[in-house]
């Protein structure tokens, strides 16, 4: 697909390099025609800064699908981040069946939870309807925490392979057809992302760097959208995403007192060149 048109629908944190701010311009870079579905408008993202603003925009949903209805907007593939409620996760199955091409892609990054526990604000009835929503993913892309969440797994932070396989098998019994399980450590020093795909796994590793940052779940949901469609193998998608994610870490620890975010645009360049 020489020139494909991408729907990703999350939220905009205006400040803070994480969700719209980074998806937009890193499927841009992938060459991928991007268009856009804020789920809502924050002044800054929710981690380190307080007094945000917040304005929901999950009642403007279903009117801009059915604009794009009535133009016959359609899409190659559907992307989808972090939503903020049950609702918007129902509007979001409507949009994927209303707006999506016949073979439409359809990648879903259940962004809602980490470390062990569930984002601010979610809850049991967030985590049944996002398994939902998962059963309609050619690709999920779960943390360890939200693949237990999405499976009533016991979340562990020491484990074997048997354990990732056993919740790879749950979450393809949701619906998911293939899965991409980021941030697997099978030893000290190491991380990395098992991708299963069509009955095959595949394990990716690097090292795990000492530094972490906001958004670099963004980052790597976003680059690994733009290079599937763009015709990357899943493998060869997580490959990438994993290395320009690395990049993006590596380039924010020299930036002093960049708490916030990941400086991912000085390194687009380095994307670019490994989706040639």
């Amino acid at each position: 697909m020489s020139y494909p048109k991408l729907l990703t629908i999350q939220d905009i944190s205006c400040v803070g390099q994480c969700s719209l701010t980074v998806a937009l311009p890193v499927l841009s870079a992938c060459g991928v025609e991007t268009c856009v579905l804020p789920s809502a408008v924050l002044s800054t993202h929710t981690a380190g800064f307080s007094g945000y603003t917040f304005r929901d925009l999950t009642e403007d949903m279903p009117a801009i699908c059915r604009h794009w209805q009535k133009e016959g907007i359609r899409f190659d593939g559907i992307y989808t981040g972090y939503l903020g409620s049950a609702k918007q996760i129902d509007y979001v199955a409507e949009i994927i069946a209303a707006c999506g091409k016949e073979g439409c892609l359809t990648v879903i990054d259940p962004a809602m939870a980490d470390n062990g526990k569930l984002y601010p604000g979610f809850d049991g009835a967030f985590v049944e309807a996002m398994k939902g929503l998962c059963a309609k993913a050619d690709y999920v892309i779960p943390n360890m925490t939200e693949a237990c969440f999405l499976t009533d797994t016991e979340y562990k932070t020491e484990y074997d392979r048997a354990y990732v396989e056993e919740i790879i098998r749950k979450l393809l019994a949701l619906g998911s057809k293939n899965v991409i399980f980021t941030g697997i450590s099978y030893e000290k020093g190491k991380t990395g992302v098992v991708v299963y795909e069509s009955g095959e796994y595949a394990y990716y590793e690097h090292d795990m760097l000492p530094n972490s940052c906001h958004g670099t779940g963004d980052i790597y949901a976003s680059a690994f959208a733009g290079a599937l469609i763009r015709g990357k193998s899943a493998y060869d998608a997580a490959k990438i995403a994993a290395d320009y994610t690395v990049a993006c870490i590596q380039a924010t620890a020299e930036e002093e007192n960049h708490w916030y975010g990941a400086k991912f645009e000085p390194v687009l360049g380095k994307l670019i060149e490994m989706l040639k």
